[in-house]
């Protein structure tokens, strides 16, 4: 991850950089940085044999992004972020055979790491203010589960068993798809030339999981950050 920071900032030097030299009036695109909170989860169908509960998780995101006119009031903004997606879940799953009874209570979360490429149309409501929408396409770097697992075990009306596990490992990969595509819809107020604040909520639009017959679980987000344009 350490490695992939790194890229970001050195990504972000360049476009600075780039801008620095280039900048004139016959070539109006601009290049900037942005980074800010994550709060994600994941959406599940209604077929699962468990009370599942899916709570938001918080992650961040951060990268890099140019903005390219394409008329007085509209723009393109393709953008290259790392972003933190994922969901917190407690559930039980309920097992019975007879007088014999399993409850398993899981509470944990996930985390879901994407290199991630927004690309975002924007129209210019005033020269400080626009609303954004377009397509986000990511691509899955990894990830980590962590959490509890309580499993009870009963006999007729007498706990039998009652024992909590920590869970803390890496995402097999091989159970996720690795290509990711949402949709995009937000909204972006800069307080000078340079430096702003933006929202977007982004609506996942492609399964999460490789091996998954029933439900559909796709990756859901609300960002919030801050943005700083090099004029």
């Amino acid at each position: 991850m350490k490695k992939l920071f790194a890229v970001i900032v050195i990504a972000g030097c360049l476009f600075a950089n780039a801008q620095e030299k280039h900048q004139s009036k016959s070539s109006p695109v601009t290049f900037g940085v942005k980074a800010g909170f994550n709060g994600s989860t994941l959406t599940r169908g209604d077929g699962y044999e468990y009370d599942n509960n899916e709570k938001i998780k918080a992650g961040f995101h951060a990268g890099v992004f140019a903005n390219i006119p394409v008329s007085e009031k509209f723009s393109i903004q393709p953008e290259l972020l790392f972003s933190q997606l994922g969901s917190k879940s407690d559930y039980n799953y309920r097992t019975s055979s007879g007088n014999y009874r399993k409850t398993q209570h899981y509470d944990y979360r996930t985390t879901l790491n994407y290199l991630s490429l927004p690309v975002m149309v924007q129209y210019n409501i005033l020269p400080q203010l626009y609303v954004e929408a377009g397509p986000e396409f990511g691509y899955l770097l990894g990830g980590k589960t962590k959490g509890d697992l309580t499993t009870i075990e009963t006999t007729g009306n007498s706990v039998t068993v009652q024992r909590t596990e920590y869970i803390s490992q890496s995402i097999s990969k091989s159970l996720f798809n690795r290509f990711n595509v949402g949709l995009g819809i937000g909204a972006g107020y800069y307080f000078t030339e340079n430096f702003g604040v933006t929202a977007r909520f982004t609506a996942g639009l492609t399964e999460v999981y490789k091996y998954n017959d029933g439900d559909k679980v796709r990756n859901n987000a609300l960002q919030v950050g801050v943005v700083y344009r090099f004029k």
